[in-house]
């Protein structure tokens, strides 16, 4: 659902158009819209179907392992939670990630450190 409301097809079939990029096989201009839109349904289709599959996941596994003693537990780390918990163990990693690669370029944004001197011939 959230594809759909963020990419409109129509803007990027035109975008697509004015900065001269195609897809293979696709006509750019109405053709390309119908196939980004094509594409968006699918996309959104499958991943309703995940979360729908995910949502009723404890209630499947209570169901047929006959866990009733554990339907608590199953609920507390059930579909949506597990998606909330990975989403935030991702993010987290990307941060820490990104703050690693800023470690590692500060010297070479930082204006008052002197540079090496630059070797090689002279230009006469």
């Amino acid at each position: 659902f959230y594809t759909a409301i963020q990419y409109n097809p129509k803007d990027l079939a035109e975008a697509l158009k004015k900065n001269g990029g195609y897809i293979p096989g696709i006509r750019p201009g109405q053709q390309t819209e119908e196939f980004i839109e094509k594409i968006l349904n699918r996309v959104t289709l499958s991943g309703a179907i995940f979360l729908a599959f995910i949502a009723i996941a404890p209630d499947l596994i209570v169901g047929l392992w006959d866990l009733q003693k554990y339907r608590s537990l199953a609920y507390m780390f059930g579909g949506t939670s597990l998606l909330i918990i990975v989403g935030v163990a991702l993010e987290t990693l990307k941060q820490i990630e990104s703050q690693l690669v800023m470690r590692h370029y500060e010297g070479f944004m930082d204006k008052n450190k002197k540079s090496a001197p630059v070797r090689g011939r002279v230009m006469r």
